[in-house]
């Protein structure tokens, strides 16, 4: 059975507060909805002071979405009431990718460690260093340590689920309340660098390459091997495009392809050279976003055809407009998810 993953970032350029107030609300309603279908998981991201608003506080937008996936609808109330069985709280939330040298250790340790209890475990956190060193300059963090910075974040939350006092810049320090996850919430560490994979393999933490790099997860394998650590690997697939259904793709193209390279122009303008990622794309008019394959607008039935190990739905891509958003998404849960099984 495939993974099936909707994606959310927020984005929507020249929003107004009450605008983007309603694109949260809608986001959360169709978080709601998609753990009532059985999609695996709510994927969300966090980059800081970028005009078109992407999202810059996925722990808060994670913990709204746990609440709207606890089995606390009208719907759900009456079941319970009824002697039924709650059939919500099932979905995870995948911050991927925190930065984390732009978090406070010891408030990022407990911020997660409240997530987890609220969620039951449903929280898992990908642990990136960025690529921008705007962010970086926007929170007065220095760019050219990053690495050691990130380095002490990882070994400070660590310490700090433990539950025990330990040793934190000069002083003794204690974190509670203890996370719901045992030994402690799902933790990976992100990255295209050989850097990022020797960080995991000696934390004994897993690691998530950024793109399809068999190269450089036989290299975290090898570290493993040397630290004397255990961990394993999330890796892309070599195809991971980003979905939106539509019973006419080509008008959905024509509608509303500007949305989809708006976000793809976003991140192009961001990843240097060296940066891999599984969603790069170098188009720069629609149709070449369209032949690329990047994102992909498909039917239904193209969408089965595809033969995806993983199915990320973007229904709110760039800005997109809120009911077709919706669109793309019973589609999917209706067409689409009864149909992977088969």
């Amino acid at each position: 059975m495939p993974v099936t993953v909707i994606r959310f970032n927020l984005v929507e350029p020249g929003a107004t507060p009450a605008s983007l107030s309603a694109r949260y609300r809608a986001a959360l309603e169709m978080a709601a909805y998609a753990d009532d279908h059985g999609i695996t998981t709510v994927q969300t991201e966090e980059h800081h002071g970028v005009g078109n608003n992407w999202l810059p506080s996925p722990f808060a937008f994670a913990g709204a979405v746990f609440g709207a996936t606890q089995g606390n609808s009208a719907a759900r109330s009456a079941s319970l009431r009824g002697g039924g069985r709650a059939t919500g709280g099932r979905i995870a939330v995948t911050v991927s990718a925190g930065i984390g040298p732009l978090h406070d250790p010891l408030r990022l340790a407990e911020d997660i460690a409240v997530l987890d209890l609220l969620s039951g475990g449903r929280l898992v956190t990908v642990a990136g260093i960025g690529y921008r060193p705007e962010e970086y300059a926007l929170f007065d963090v220095e760019w050219k340590r990053r690495g050691k910075i990130q380095d002490e974040v990882l070994e400070t939350v660590l310490k700090a689920w433990s539950g025990d006092p330990f040793e934190y810049r000069g002083r003794t320090v204690r974190v509670t309340p203890r996370p719901y996850t045992d030994p402690h919430p799902l933790l990976l560490v992100g990255g295209s660098s050989k850097a990022a994979a020797r960080r995991a393999a000696r934390l004994g933490l897993p690691f998530f390459p950024s793109a399809h790099l068999p190269e450089l997860e036989a290299y975290y394998k090898e570290r493993l091997v040397e630290y004397g650590t255990e961990g394993w690997t999330m890796m892309p697939a070599a195809e991971t495009p980003l979905l939106h259904i539509a019973e006419d793709p080509d008008e959905a193209w024509g509608r509303y392809g500007a949305h989809f390279l708006h976000e793809a122009r976003t991140y192009a303008s961001w990843q240097s050279g060296d940066i891999r990622s599984a969603v790069r794309s170098a188009a720069t008019t629609v149709d070449e976003l369209r032949a690329e394959g990047v994102y992909r607008i498909l039917t239904p039935e193209e969408c089965l055809a595809q033969g995806l190990d993983n199915l990320v739905l973007h229904p709110l891509a760039g800005g997109m407009p809120l009911d077709e958003g919706w669109r793309s998404l019973r589609l999917f849960c209706e067409n689409v998810l009864p149909r992977l099984s088969e």
